[in-house]
């Protein structure tokens, strides 16, 4: 995982996401430096547009949230309606 966020650090600095520069970010902090998942990602990342697929992740992250506002909006209205039915329906009890 770590290996992504060099990744993405390179591309905020707009630098080439490549071997190298992930490796050198590696060790600078730290961490063990995997070359496996380090090959792999560059390879994944290949045609890739960064910033889009940024974009989609955070789409889709705020979907969900979009989705559960609409059943708290409608739950909302839900009670609201019950609440003035079962006010109607003490004010008819009352001329009934």
């Amino acid at each position: 995982m770590i290996e992504v966020y060099a990744a993405l650090m390179l591309h905020e600095a707009k630098k080439e996401i490549n071997e190298e520069n992930i490796k050198k970010i590696l060790e600078a902090s730290g961490a063990q430096i995997e070359e496996a998942k380090i090959k792999a990602l560059v390879a994944a990342l290949q045609g890739v547009n960064i910033d889009e697929a940024l974009k989609q992740a955070v789409a889709i992250q705020t979907q969900p949230t979009t989705t559960q506002e609409k059943k708290e909006e409608k739950k909302e209205e839900e009670e609201s309606k019950k609440k003035a039915e079962e006010a109607v329906a003490g004010l008819s009890a009352l001329f009934g």
